[in-house]
């Protein structure tokens, strides 16, 4: 039986009286990776800044787990473990790779798992171990991608919601990061995925919804997204 972890009904959010989100409504099952697509300015990242409370909804409902989370201040809404890794990294430039990991941990439920959760970081991620000792800045674009996933796990996700992860990498390093999600996903951990390549991100998701202008236009099995014209047209180039 599949169990809905986040429901979002009638969902309207933006920036001031910058209307981006109008009205969505979707459901994310326990263990699965759903992926949000669309053309940019469609409103994905608006929309995973409002669940994970980063922008307040101006109407609409936010439940995880059966609780209402869309009044909730984002250290709490993270407590509850819904991480979130944004577009660009966003890692802390002059900390250490270890620094930049424990601050993913500093929630009372994730601080008693530290020393655990570090270590199973370090076995996903072997790359973090051996730079340990640099500083952030000095890492590759790859390298500060892992690092984002692996401050992210160190709060223990329930939901880990990714915005636009492969950004900016070699196609090499865009297989590897898909891996690592698949491998995350693989542990239990239920995953939500914004990406520009769209067929990367279908392939490895089993459900998708297309946003367009702050809506959602198409909703599905990725298999029935990747083979829909309209999206064949609009994503992929065919």
């Amino acid at each position: 039986m599949t169990m809905k972890l986040l429901t979002i009904k009638n969902l309207h959010s933006g920036y001031g009286d910058v209307k981006v989100i109008k009205g969505i409504s979707l459901e994310i099952n326990s263990g699965e990776i759903v992926s949000i697509v669309g053309a940019n300015g469609a409103g994905k990242t608006t929309l995973l800044n409002t669940i994970s409370g980063v922008i307040t909804a101006n109407s609409g409902e936010i439940s995880f787990d059966g609780q209402r989370i869309e009044q909730l201040p984002p250290h709490e809404i993270t407590d509850l473990g819904i991480i979130h890794v944004p577009e660009g990294r966003k890692i802390f430039p002059m900390f250490t790779v270890y620094e930049n990991l424990l601050i993913g941990s500093t929630m009372p439920r994730t601080i008693k798992e530290r020393k655990n959760n570090l270590e199973r970081v370090y076995e996903l991620l072997p790359r973090l171990a051996e730079r340990k000792t640099q500083v952030g800045s000095t890492l590759s674009g790859g390298e500060q991608q892992m690092l984002a996933i692996g401050r992210a796990l160190m709060g223990m996700p329930r939901i880990l919601m990714l915005d636009e992860p492969s950004l900016g990498l070699s196609p090499k390093l865009v297989s590897t990061v898909f891996e690592i999600i698949q491998r995350i996903n693989g542990q239990g951990i239920t995953v939500v995925l914004v990406e520009q390549n769209v067929k990367q991100a279908l392939k490895l998701s089993q459900r998708a919804y297309v946003l367009e202008n702050g809506m959602i236009a198409l909703e599905g099995s990725s298999d029935e997204i990747i083979n829909n014209p309209r999206v064949k047209k609009a994503y992929l180039g065919l």
